[in-house]
This record gives C-alpha cells, structure tokens and sequence, in this order.
C-alpha cells in the first residue's frame, strides 16, 4: 500500500514539465528575465495549479524551429517569441507582453565607417537606402520588408560579425539587448558599435505561447503574470534587467523612425497601460 501511495505521489508531483528554448550560445543572454518571469508565474500559481519542473531544451533552435516544433506537439513546450496574425492562428498566445513591450524601441549596432550615412536618415525613405541584418526567422523581418527596408539574414551570431565586417549597415536591437551584446563581443570584433543617434520604433508585442490545445498552461502562465503585475514582482524584474539599458539608451535625445506593424492581431492589449513600458 506505501509504494503505491509513493508512486501516486511521484506522479503528481512529475505532473507538468515546462520546457523553454535554449540558447543559442554560450555568449546569449539575452533571456534571462525570461526564463525569471516563467519560473516566478510558476512559482505563484503553484499552490492552484499544482507542481512543476521545468528546463530548457536540449539543443538551441531558430524562433521559427521553436514555433514549429510546438505546433507539432513536441519540446519545447512554452516558447517566447513576437506575435503576428499567422501566429496566434496556429499557437496559443499569453497576451501580456513580456519587458512590457521594450522590444518596440530598437538600437542599431553599426560599425563606425557607416556613421556618416545613418546620419543622413531622417525617415523611412532615407533608412531604405541601407542595408539591416536579422536572424533568420524573426519576425522582424516582414516589418522591416512591409516598410520596404533591406534585409539580410544569417544565424545568431554570425550577425555580429556581418555587423564587424561592414557587410551591412545595421543590425537593430532591443534596448535590453544591445548593450551586452555589444560587451561581450567588442574586444573580438573592434570594429562594431552602438549607433548613438537614432531609434527605431514600431508596435511589438513579445508574448509566451503554448501550443493551441493547452489551454491549461495558457491558464496558469495569464493567472501567474496576472498576479506577478499585481504585487509588483513583473516590474521589479523589468528594471532590474532593462533599467540600467534605459537610462543608456537616451531616448529622449534620440531621432526616432516610426514604422508600421501589419503583422499586429486586433486582439493586441494597446489599451491596458499596466502592460507597457511609456518613455517618459
């Protein structure tokens, strides 16, 4: 009777098995607060929803491997990527955007010989004259495409060394992300820097997302978020990661280019300003 209570028990507590994607290298931090707010929305709906383990996955992947790996029904099980119309069409959305939506101010990592011409950009017209880098399969890249903007793509951290080598102008980053990247690489790659004078800005909603069917994964990851924006723990994250970049980042003295998103879902929470960050 003991070892089938045991065995009872070591079921339930095996339950729910939360696998997030890895990184995609040794120097990629860039998820840090993510993998924070996921294990705190656990944590905070433990006591409801029951126990959990959770890890990452057992080999790095592009966003769209990740998405599709998902749809497939296979790990990871919880992915964390920018949303869209073809998105939240195949995938199950957690509608509270993670970094309260910092993602849609972006800072270029440039090299210094292509100053003279980003300094000639005053609007999305001058900004088409020069060439972009991306990862491949960020969605970034259709918005940069709808706003007839040139793109070039390659892996992670290939895209660093494009940047170095001068083979593209810029590679827009998030403001919680550039300035590591730029740390941790600018001693093997001298020549790449933080573009000083211009932002780009353009709606992008960075969610969590389970597989369609998982509803009770959604439920639990809204009701954690939820209550981690109710006592504050979502924006004491926030700034511990972001705060130091913000203030780094200067916005206000900044020349912003506005583009639009056609990749935005009506369902889009714009209107709730709990879950966005507001330059003051």
């Amino acid at each position: 009777m003991m070892l089938w209570l045991v065995t009872i028990v070591t079921c339930v507590r095996a339950e729910l098995t939360v696998v997030y994607p890895a990184s995609e290298s040794e120097l990629d931090r860039r998820f840090d607060d993510l993998t924070l707010i996921l294990r705190t929305a656990l944590e905070k709906t433990e006591a409801d929803f029951g126990p959990f383990e959770m890890r990452a996955a057992s080999a790095p992947m592009t966003s769209m491997r990740y998405s599709q790996e998902l749809m497939a029904g296979r790990t990871p099980n919880v992915i964390w990527t920018s949303t869209s119309l073809e998105r939240e069409t195949f995938l199950r959305p957690i509608r509270i955007p993670l970094r309260k939506g910092l993602l849609s101010y972006r800072i270029a990592l440039t090299r210094a010989e292509s100053q003279p011409k980003i300094d000639q950009v005053k609007d999305v017209e001058d900004l088409a004259q020069l060439s972009l880098a991306q990862g491949i399969g960020w969605g970034d890249i259709l918005v940069f495409e709808a706003n007839g903007l040139r793109v070039s793509t390659s892996e992670y951290e290939s895209l660093f060394r494009m940047i170095d080598a001068g083979r593209v102008d810029l590679f827009p980053r998030g403001i919680g992300e550039v300035f590591e990247e730029w740390e941790v690489r600018r001693e093997v790659l001298p020549n790449m820097t933080i573009e000083p004078n211009l932002l780009l800005y353009y709606p992008w909603p960075y969610y969590f997302f389970v597989k369609k069917d998982n509803v009770a994964l959604a439920e639990r990851l809204e009701t954690g978020l939820l209550r981690m924006i109710d006592d504050g723990s979502f924006d004491a994250i926030f700034w511990r990661f972001h705060g130091e970049a913000i203030e780094r980042a200067r916005l206000q003295e900044r020349r912003v280019i506005e583009l639009t998103n056609p990749l935005l879902p009506p369902d889009t929470p714009l209107d709730d300003s709990r879950l966005w960050y507001q330059p003051s």
